[in-house]
């Protein structure tokens, strides 16, 4: 009953639960576009080559382009720039399976894939500035954050699921239309509610120079988050191939919502604790969790045995999580916090397709066992990188640190 009233207190806070909800909806093209058009375009071409050169197109465009939105988010505000972001990423992604469907030159699927990747509304980082927005305690904010990494799983569990049921029983373009649906209705709708919407920032040259960004801070914790995106990436991938060596393919789903299922459980939990520490010291203590929880898969052969180590292991993941975008909203300034939110997000997203691709190669020429210790290495990396943190963290104060050095 604790747990259910800490959640119960921050979506009491006006207008929260309208904007969690509608953030919910509108981020599962995270998790159904990519996907998507590995299977539209494989089911028009006939080429998994071609359909993945495609979805990297689209995510590396994605990558590239999420850290200058962040930017306008904050110097406009987030009804201005969600709602033209919407729009162009559902005239993209019209266009992305137009060229498909009517077999337009590639260049062109490759254009439209880019834009599709560049103009996705960065919800997640929007949802997180407005929770810092509303929310004055600390302690209610950790437990919003704990709250939106939950639905972050519930994105990443459901998302790959739907859009490949109706992708292969209905239609190749019916999951990449949901996704879309999802995508720009929900980002209309979120951007519309003002009450919430956290001020713009607009660009005041006679006031001096933009507060500064804390690089101290945010370069080890972008690394974190990189090495925690390759971990990901190579986890996912690598668990296929491991099932898929053992005559049990169809596991590999099950296996990957067992992982998910540890990390949604322990972000409840962790929502719901007033933490004595700051969350420099559980980021510290989370990515030693997840290269802790990675080391033992290396030595498992038995499908049940890793189903159960990857629950236990998914654990981790939730409050590293937790930790890292609660770190950033304390360092970075308000007229900055999405900007920064999204430089951490767009580090985990980076490292995905890295991860996945090295993953692969090691399957390859090794097997799924050895390709598990990509992840270990990636856990190492994250765990290196949260030491070069602040020992003390100081909250910014944008007033007092005008033009000054952040820390």
């Amino acid at each position: 009953m604790s747990v259910l009233t800490s959640y119960r207190r921050v979506l009491a806070e006006p207008g929260a639960l309208a904007f969690s909800l509608t953030g919910l909806v509108a981020r599962f093209p995270i998790s159904m576009a990519g996907l998507g058009i590995v299977l539209l375009v494989e089911a028009a071409s006939g080429s998994y080559g071609l359909a993945g050169a495609v979805s990297a197109a689209y995510m590396v465009a994605n990558a590239i382009v999420a850290i200058l939105q962040g930017r306008l988010l904050d110097r406009l505000g987030q009804r201005t720039v969600l709602s033209v972001a919407a729009v162009v990423f559902g005239v993209a992604m019209v266009l992305l399976v137009e060229s498909v469907q009517a077999d337009w030159p590639i260049a062109t699927t490759y254009a439209a894939a880019m834009l599709a990747g560049a103009s996705l509304p960065q919800i997640g980082s929007c949802v997180r500035a407005r929770w810092a927005h509303v929310l004055a305690s600390p302690d209610r904010l950790q437990t919003a954050f704990a709250l939106e990494a939950v639905l972050d799983e519930v994105v990443f569990v459901v998302g790959p699921i739907l859009v490949t049921m109706l992708a292969t029983a209905v239609h190749p373009v019916a999951g990449l239309a949901v996704a879309v649906v999802a995508g720009v209705g929900g980002s209309l709708v979120f951007a519309a509610q003002r009450g919430t919407e956290p001020p713009a920032h607009p660009r005041d040259r006679t006031s001096g120079a933009r507060p500064p960004l804390p690089w101290r801070t945010l370069v080890p914790l972008t690394v974190v988050a990189t090495a925690l995106g390759v971990l990901f990436g190579a986890a996912e991938v690598t668990t296929v191939a491991f099932a898929d060596e053992r005559g049990l393919k169809a596991w590999s789903g099950a296996l990957l919502a067992l992982w998910a299922l540890g990390s949604l459980a322990s972000g409840v939990v962790v929502g719901a604790i007033v933490w004595r520490r700051g969350p420099e010291v559980r980021l510290r203590w989370g990515t030693a969790g997840m290269a802790l929880a990675m080391a033992p898969l290396y030595f498992v052969d038995s499908v049940a045995v890793m189903s159960a180590l990857l629950l236990i292991g998914g654990v981790a993941i939730a409050p590293t999580m937790i930790a890292s975008l609660s770190l950033t909203e304390r360092v970075m300034p308000s007229s900055r916090l999405t900007e920064g939110m999204a430089i951490v997000q767009t580090g985990i997203t980076a490292g995905v397709a890295p991860g996945a691709t090295l993953s692969g190669i090691v399957v390859d020429h090794h097997g799924s066992s050895s390709a598990y210790l990509v992840t270990v290495a990636a856990g190492l990396v994250a765990l290196a990188a949260a030491q070069l943190l602040p020992r003390e963290v100081t909250v910014h104060d944008e007033a007092a640190t005008q033009g000054e050095p952040a820390h």
